[in-house]
């Protein structure tokens, strides 16, 4: 029977050891932590019974993807709720704009009809171009006129994608999606993934697993256990030689972690691309309990299930390049997480969880949750009468938790255009480690950071592939 070692838990290895199993393989998961799930955990951060997502806790990008597609997880317990505006955008003096699932009440919204030439296209083709931008860049898309029309996006600098943006608003709107690619406006490139979960939250929404992200890793570890897979937990794994022989190695690792697990078997020129792997800025983070909710002047940004805190477009692509510069602004980019929109169970005697994080340079090394409210606060007065809990996390307790979040780098790995297009390394197939039978499936390959578990998907299809040869 083929075997299979995974290590590493988080929704990657776990999408690839079920990829595998479901495919026959005997497969045994190693996880470092007392638990398993990486950087989709849940956890009562604040109060009892008030949950919150540790990291990822939107999902834009795993609904009707190929490893969910053949995961079946919804026979597991998963469900998805998504809310009708996907993420909101506050402005000062109660002004905002608001993207709705429909491109057309987005429009009526910021007042704009440019968005819907920029994006509809994208939206209604939103299938077509996400079965492309999943895999590896180096292969011929299937859907070659889509994946150009999204390309010819995807490629520009976000500022200048903006510029065809006719309002202050929906500038703002876009800026505060770009953002999420922790890059500089100005540079290549910095539009792909602004341009990704937009075209994804009309198509599809930005959905929260019910009950928690967690709830994923428990239907993926139940579906994982019903093919006769196995998970490890506190497992120290230095070096793959320290593990029974497999036929494959899934390593859902960073670059420079898989090299020192691999050690000599690693062919030299993979290992060199590999220590040559850039991280970018990070995150710090704080959890709210939050009494009713937060009180947003901006009235749509209520209603929405992810808020942009960050004001307008300029203000954003100024504080995007200092943290790239390694200055931490004071007035930083922050992306506000309004689970309970959604899935209003999770909220508990009118007490809301709100899951928050700033923009740092890597590896900074202070507490960012006053910097945090205090930007909160500028378009929510009397936030801070309504907080009755906190707990924060520095860049250094994110590294701490999971190590593949070096720095406090959560979307493993700088998106400088190079790494967009070449991650980990430019490779036909960027998971496959030479001919050692070892594969890296983390974040750090293709497609990138999310809970989608494609990157996992990816490399397991990979493996089956080679055996078949």
């Amino acid at each position: 029977m083929v075997t299979a070692n995974v290590i590493g838990s988080g929704p990657n290895g776990l999408a690839a050891a079920l990829t595998l199993a479901q495919a026959g393989v005997d497969v045994t998961v190693y996880e470092r932590s007392d638990t398993p799930g990486g950087g989709a955990r849940s956890v009562e951060a604040t109060l009892p019974g008030i949950i919150h997502d540790q990291c990822a806790g939107f999902h834009a990008l795993a609904v009707g993807n190929a490893f969910f597609s053949s995961a079946g997880l919804e026979h597991y317990g998963l469900q998805w709720l998504t809310p009708e505006i996907s993420y909101a955008h506050p402005l000062d003096y109660g002004r905002g704009a608001a993207a709705y699932r429909s491109v057309e009440d987005t429009v009526r919204e910021i007042d704009d009809p440019a968005w819907e030439s920029l994006f509809g296209p994208l939206s209604r083709k939103f299938a077509n171009i996400s079965a492309d931008v999943v895999t590896p860049m180096l292969q011929f898309p299937k859907a070659p006129v889509d994946f150009t029309r999204f390309g010819l996006r995807a490629g520009l600098p976000a500022n200048v994608l903006a510029a065809l943006l006719r309002t202050e608003e929906s500038k703002a709107l876009y800026a505060g999606v770009a953002a999420h690619g922790f890059r500089p406006l100005s540079s290549l490139g910095s539009s792909a993934i602004g341009v990704m979960l937009l075209a994804a939250g009309h198509a599809v929404g930005w959905p929260v697993a019910k009950g928690g992200t967690a709830a994923i890793v428990d239907a993926m570890l139940q579906a994982l256990q019903a093919h006769g897979g196995r998970v490890v937990t506190g497992a120290h794994v230095d070096s793959v030689g320290e593990l029974s022989p497999a036929d494959i190695v899934m390593l859902n690792t960073a670059p420079e972690a898989a090299v020192k697990l691999m050690g000599s078997r690693l062919p030299a020129p993979i290992a060199m691309w590999l220590r040559k792997f850039r991280h970018g800025p990070a995150a710090s983070t704080v959890s709210l309990a939050v009494e009713g909710g937060i009180p947003w002047t901006y009235e749509p940004t209520r209603r929405a299930g992810t808020v942009h805190v960050g004001g307008s477009l300029p203000e954003i692509a100024f504080v995007e390049r200092q943290i790239n510069k390694g200055i931490m602004p004071r007035n930083p980019y922050v992306l506000v997480g309004q689970q309970s929109v959604a899935d209003p169970a999770r909220a508990k005697d009118n007490i809301h969880p709100i899951d928050a994080y700033a923009h740092v340079p890597l590896g900074y090394p202070h507490d960012a949750a006053d910097f945090i409210i205090r930007q909160i606060e500028r378009f929510a007065p009397g936030v801070r009468d309504r907080i009755v809990a906190q707990s924060s996390r520095t860049t250094a307790d994110i590294e701490a938790e999971n190590p593949n979040f070096v720095g406090g780098d959560i979307v493993s790995g700088s998106n400088t255009m190079h790494q967009l297009l070449f991650r980990p390394r430019p490779a036909i197939n960027p998971y496959r480690l030479g001919d050692t039978g070892a594969y890296l499936c983390s974040a750090s390959t293709p497609p990138g950071a999310g809970a989608h578990g494609m990157a996992g998907y990816n490399a397991a299809k990979s493996a089956l592939a080679e055996l078949q040869r």
